[in-house]
Formats: C-alpha cells, structure tokens, sequence
C-alpha cells in the first residue's frame, strides 16, 4: 500500500500543489518554514483524518481562505481515490472514490501510517493523555470495534460530564439518572480495558527486541499498563466516589485516567533515563507500533520521519537507514533542511530516492 499522488488546496501554506511519490523512498528537501512539515501532515491527515500538528481541523485551512482540499491517490491492490474537505464553521467531510463516508471513523485504518517526529520524547514527559493517545491510535488503526467503543465511551463520559455541571448549577441530584450513566460508562470502560490489556502484552516484545537492537545495550526496557480497572472491586469504588464526581463536576475514575509507565531496569525513564536511552525507548516504541500495524493488518504502514537527521544521534540515524536499506519498510517520507546531508546519508542505498524540494513548488493540476 502507498500514497501515489497528492493535491493540495488551501492547506496552511499550499495554495494549488500537486505531488507524484515514489512506492519507496520520498525525501522532503527544502528551507525550514518552506511546508515540508505540512506536506507531512497534509499525508497524515488524509490517511487518519486528523492532524498530527493542530487539534482543531479549521487551522490546516490557508489565511484568509474559505476552505481546503486534500485529495490523493491511494495503491492498495487496486487504485483509491480519497478527498478531505473542510469548510469553514463546517463539517470535515472525508469520500472514497467521491462516495461520502457515512462515519469518517469507518475511514481509520484502511491507510494506515507511522510518524516519528522530533517531540515524540514527550511522551515521556508529557502526562498520561499524550501516552494514551499514542496507544489508542494504534488501536484505532488495528482495530474497528477498538475505535467504536472508543467513540462511544467518550460520548458517555461526555454526557455524564455535562450531568454533573447541571446537577451544581441547578443546584439537584438524581441518582438514578446519573446511574444509566455511570452503568454505561463502567460496562464499556471493562471492556477497553481488557482490549488495552492484551494490547500491550503483544505489543512489549516488539517493543523490546527493537529497544535492543537499537541501543545495542543491556538494559531491560519495559512498558507497565496501569488501569484502576485492574482492581476487580472496581465498580463499587466508582460509585463511592460519586461526591468527589458531585465536587469535581466531572467523573475522576475511569479508562480516560488510565495510564502508560516507562521503566528501565525497574527505575523510572522519565527520572533516570539518559538522553540517548529515552530516543533509543521513545524510536524503539514507534518502530513496534509499525511492527504490530503491519502484523494485524497485513499491509506496511506509510511511514512519516519528520526533521530526524536533527534531532537523533548518527547510531540512530544509521540503524533506520540501514532498516530502509533492507527493505524493511513499505513507502517512506522524509523531511530535512540540509538536502547535501539527506543526499550523501541516504547514498548508501544504492536504490532510488525521490526527491521534492518545497521551494521550487509549481502550482498543481
């Protein structure tokens, strides 16, 4: 599977621009502020209907335009042509070859895609919603019925959220009420985590022989999986904490508090990791996340390397040239502002590379 063309419409700064990309390698040359990262997204958004760089769809739109277009052409098996268009103050609208999606959800998945980029170290020092975001976009990738009970979980908690508000702005409780909820919440939130559960335990091997085989090193690397869903009594602790909820107007227990910890020889890698050892843990992460993508879909995801010959070590550097050399990957996007570096890096190969260089952009057809 592989992006084979790209046209972009009022996206940030492509007024009208048109991309041919090679089935293997695409090096992303050009002048730093010049779009490279865009055009990254721009390949990111399409495939999972979200931008990996703004939160809020009507951003990606061009100044003082009205809407945009992203539009691309998809080789998987036979040819797919998939169109995203925002208006704006309305809806994001997603349509495989012109046919409207009826849920853009039924959308992820099908082009599936792998970013490494220059913060992912936050997730290491963000807070647990960074690392559960990480983990649940694999999912959502990997697993329709994940993303579904996903959906459907927010939309609950969301509702017993606003319940909340109105019981301390009206100032009254129903209890009854307030337990459709709480039941609904409790009886989809055991079942992400037991799918969360299984997940992970598939997911740190891979994690761990990658953890290895980059840092050449000894330690024993390790993801812990935390859910308040691991205590059976579970239930009853939700309900008792009701008045906290009341207080709080919000639920403060619940599958959207779970979290990620990282370890290295049983010791935090947030506190005593290495700057080197937390690349090395954070790539490694990446690296398992397109292992287990392509073993349950069965097809390589696009993989997306924005600005890394910055921002990783030359040993890093060269353990994924040398993946790429062994054809390990499927179609590749790489981004750099030193085309000299990215050309004589990428030299060993001895396979092509195509190359576009954002400052030469010729408006598209």
């Amino acid at each position: 599977m592989h992006l084979e063309k790209l046209q972009l419409v009022n996206f940030r700064n492509y007024e009208n621009h048109f991309f041919a990309f090679s089935s293997g390698l695409n090096c992303i040359i050009g002048k730093n502020g010049s779009g490279k990262t865009n055009l990254l997204d721009a390949i990111y958004y399409l495939s999972l209907s979200k931008s990996f760089i703004h939160n809020q769809d009507h951003l990606n739109i061009r100044f003082e335009k009205e809407n945009l277009l992203i539009e691309g052409v998809y080789i998987s098996g036979t040819k797919e042509l998939i169109t995203s268009t925002i208006q704006k103050g309305g809806k994001k609208l997603f349509f495989q070859d012109k046919n409207p999606y009826e849920r853009i959800g039924d959308h992820i998945g099908k082009y599936p895609i792998v970013l490494i980029a220059p913060d992912d170290t936050d997730l290491i020092r963000d807070s647990s919603e960074t690392r559960r975001k990480l983990f649940d976009g694999i999912l959502a990738q990997t697993d329709a019925s994940y993303l579904k009970l996903y959906q459907k979980y927010n939309r609950i908690l969301d509702q017993r959220n606003g319940l909340l508000k109105q019981f301390a702005v009206h100032n009254y409780f129903d209890e009854d009420l307030l337990k459709i909820y709480s039941d609904h919440l409790l009886e989809i939130g055991k079942q992400i985590y037991f799918i969360r559960k299984e997940f992970i335990l598939e997911f740190i091997p891979i994690f761990q022989k990658h953890y290895r085989h980059l840092s050449e090193a000894n330690e024993e690397v390790q993801i812990e999986y935390s859910s308040e869903f691991a205590d059976e009594q579970f239930s009853a602790v939700f309900y008792k904490n009701i008045g906290t909820d009341l207080t709080a107007q919000r639920t403060t227990k619940g599958v959207h508090k779970d979290d990620y910890f990282f370890y290295m020889d049983n010791l935090s890698i947030k506190k005593f990791g290495s700057q080197g050892q937390k690349k090395s843990f954070i790539m490694a992460i990446k690296l398992a996340q397109f292992d287990i993508i392509e073993k349950i879909k069965g097809i390589k995801p696009i993989l997306l390397l924005d600005d890394i010959f910055d921002k990783l070590d030359e040993k890093r550097i060269n353990k994924l040239v040398e993946m790429i050399k062994a054809g390990i990957f499927g179609q590749v996007f790489i981004t750099d502002a030193r085309p000299s570096r990215t050309k004589d890096l990428l030299f060993s190969l001895q396979f092509p590379v195509n190359y576009i260089e954002t400052e030469i952009l010729e408006p598209g057809i």
